[in-house]
């Protein structure tokens, strides 16, 4: 069975992360999505706001599993779970800089996890979790908001109406 990682803060979710989840689905037997809490990051929504986000959002797959990981590292979390493979979108030259060095950090941590690279199409491929928190707030925000993420996820951010 190919079983896949693919881990993200997911604060909010956008179509970019919905992208990566259909792609990482056609291409492994299980996908497990898993949300991760970085100590350097100040997050919008809990984390079970995350996952309840995530899972509005996402049609029900029995091959998809999404879940909250804490305090480790994503490869030692991959290998817990028996996942031979990280998934992980590349959306700009930083990105593949952070990632290639990521990539063999964890290849030193576990040789037998491989950390496959996805490259989203044109459209999506600037979006981020951080690009949509920053157009929140001026008038109009919300028709620039919603072409970028899943209607439960506008639904919970037009509820907020700030990103504090």
């Amino acid at each position: 069975m190919r079983k896949a990682v693919y881990a993200g803060s997911f604060d909010p979710p956008t179509l970019g992360h919905l992208w990566m989840i259909d792609r990482g689905l056609e291409m492994f037997d299980q996908l497990i999505v898993a949300i991760g809490n970085n100590p350097s990051k100040r997050y919008s929504f809990s984390v079970e706001e995350r996952l309840n986000l995530l899972e509005a959002s996402i049609p029900h797959n029995d091959r998809l599993l999404i879940a909250h990981f804490d305090n480790r590292y994503l490869v030692d979390y991959a290998d817990k779970l028996q996942a031979k493979y990280i998934l992980r979108g590349i959306r700009s030259a930083n990105d593949y800089e952070y990632e290639r060095v990521m990539r063999h950090i964890n290849a030193d941590m576990a040789p037998e996890v491989t950390t496959v690279f996805l490259m989203p199409p044109r459209d999506i491929a600037e979006l981020s979790s951080s690009m949509i928190k920053s157009l929140i707030g001026p008038d109009g925000w919300e028709e620039n908001v919603r072409r970028y993420v899943p209607e439960p996820v506008f639904a919970a951010l037009a509820k907020r109406g700030t990103m504090d």
